[in-house]
Formats: C-alpha cells, sequence, structure tokens
C-alpha cells in the first residue's frame, strides 16, 4: 500500500490550530457557556469561526459570541464527551420555538384562584 505524502493527502490526519476562534455561547446569569451543535448526522460538535462576519451570517447578529484558542474550545467540550469541532459551517438550522411559552403572573393569579 502506497503511503501518502502530505501533499497528497485530502484530509491530513495531524490536526492544526484553527487559531483564535469565534465561538457562538448562550449567555447565563452568572457566566456563558459554548453553544453545542450537531452535525448533519446527529453527533455533537462544538463551532468556531474565523470571522464575526462569518458567525453573523449564519447565525444572525444577535448571537453572542466570545474569543477562544481551538485547543481552548477542545478543552472546554472534552468533559461534556464532544471530540468534534467544526470550523466556519456553512449554515445552520434555525432554533426550534418552544412549545409553550411560561408567563409567571398567568401561573400566579390561576393559582391564587382569580381570573385576569
Amino acid at each position: 500500500m502506497k503511503e501518502l505524502l502530505c501533499g497528497d493527502d485530502p484530509e491530513p490526519s495531524d490536526r492544526f490550530p484553527a487559531g483564535p476562534l469565534f465561538v457562538p455561547v448562550r449567555p447565563g446569569t452568572a457566566r456563558c457557556a459554548a453553544r453545542i451543535f450537531r452535525t448533519p448526522l446527529g453527533d455533537r460538535t462544538a463551532v468556531g469561526f474565523t470571522s464575526v462576519s462569518r458567525l453573523t451570517t449564519v447565525l444572525g447578529a444577535d448571537q453572542a459570541w466570545i474569543r477562544l484558542a481551538e485547543p481552548a474550545l477542545r478543552a472546554l467540550t472534552a468533559p461534556l464527551g464532544v471530540t468534534a469541532v467544526t470550523i466556519d459551517p456553512q449554515f445552520s438550522a434555525p432554533a426550534p420555538e418552544p412549545l409553550h411559552r411560561w408567563a409567571p403572573e398567568a401561573t400566579l393569579a390561576t393559582a391564587e384562584g382569580t381570573a385576569r
């Protein structure tokens, strides 16, 4: 079997750091968490973009992000069992709408027996 040289290999087996990435996050009350996505086959993957314009093109201008190096993103998601990192995905499915929007004042009024 012929061994492929680096120039002949369409997908090099050695991972090269992607450099500083723009990583989409979900803001929380005290901290933010990296968003985990799914590949078309359903596997979980961390996502990073090489520019803000690429991130906003795919996820929208309202998407929060932080800067992380690719090794830091891998270290952050490894404890969650996420070993794949996708750089500059071309598209993303829209986030699903919640089935029911919770209204705390409506729940409180129902619990007290008053109608609004």
